[in-house]
C-alpha cells in the first residue's frame, strides 16, 4: 500500500452494517472494495466440502495450501470463488457463518487472508480501496488514514443479518454471539484503538449511517493531505 493510495480500513462486529456501507461509500466515491469477510466464509465452505474439522489447527493450516481463493474490488460484482467454483452465494449461509468461530482463532489463517488482503489493497491501481472486516484497523491496515470502528448492538445486528439472509433471527444471534465470543480471543470489537473513529449505527438507518462514515473519511483524509 502506498500514500498514494488512500486506504479505508473499517472495522465491526457482523451485522453492524459495514458491508453494505462500505460497498456503497466505495461506489459513490469510485473506490475499490474489498470484503475481507468473504475471504473468512469461503474458507469455512472449502473446510466443510474438503471434510476438514474446523477445530483442528493443523489440519486447516494444511488445508489452505489447497484454498484458491479469488476476491474482486468491484462494490457492484460480489462474486467469490474458491479453486474456479462460485461460492458468493453458498457463503452467506448461517451453517457456513457459524463454521467461522471454529477456525477464526488460528493465526496462521489471519495472517494468511491478511496478506492477500494487503497484496490486493496494494496492486489494485485504484484510487482509493474501502476495505471493511475484523481486524482491518488494527492488524490489515494499521497505518490507513482513515480507520473506522462500526458498531450496534447484538440485538439489532441479528435482525439486520437475519433479514439479509432471510433466517431466524434468533438463529442468527447465536451464530453472531458465537462469533463475536471467538473473535474476543483475538481482537477487540468492543473499544477502538487510539486514533479509530467510531460510528454506532444501531440508532441510524443506512443513508445516515453512510452520511456519519462519509463524514469521517472526509474529515480524516482532509488532515491526512494537509499535514
Amino acid at each position: 500500500m502506498t500514500e498514494l493510495t488512500p486506504i479505508i480500513a473499517i472495522d465491526g462486529p457482523a451485522g453492524s452494517g459495514k458491508s453494505s456501507v462500505s460497498k456503497e461509500v466505495a461506489r459513490r466515491r469510485g473506490y475499490g472494495f474489498l470484503d475481507t469477510g468473504a475471504g473468512y466464509r469461503a474458507l469455512s465452505w472449502h473446510l466443510a466440502q474438503s471434510g476438514v474439522d474446523g477445530t483442528d489447527a493443523d489440519a486447516v493450516i494444511h488445508a489452505l495450501a489447497a484454498f484458491n481463493l479469488s476476491l474482486g474490488l468491484d462494490p457492484d460484482d460480489r462474486t467469490v470463488t474458491v479453486g474456479g467454483t462460485d461460492v458468493t452465494a453458498v457463503i452467506r449461509t448461517p451453517e457456513v457463518t457459524a463454521g467461522i468461530a471454529a477456525f477464526v482463532q488460528v493465526a496462521e489463517v489471519r495472517a494468511w487472508l491478511n496478506a492477500i488482503y494487503r497484496r490486493l489493497a496494494g496492486e489494485s491501481g485504484l484510487g482509493g480501496v474501502v476495505i471493511e472486516g475484523r481486524d482491518i484497523t488494527s492488524v490489515v491496515a494499521p497505518d490507513a488514514p482513515v480507520r473506522i470502528l462500526m458498531t450496534a448492538s447484538p440485538e439489532v445486528r441479528a435482525q439486520r443479518r437475519g433479514i439479509e439472509l432471510g433466517a431466524d433471527t434468533e438463529e442468527v444471534k447465536q451464530a453472531i454471539l458465537a462469533r463475536d465470543a471467538s473473535d474476543s480471543h483475538v481482537l477487540d470489537l468492543a473499544e477502538a484503538d487510539p486514533g479509530v473513529d467510531v460510528v454506532d449505527s444501531t440508532e441510524l438507518d443506512f443513508e445516515q449511517t453512510i452520511e456519519a462514515v462519509i463524514a469521517v473519511i472526509d474529515r480524516k483524509l482532509e488532515a491526512h493531505n494537509g499535514r
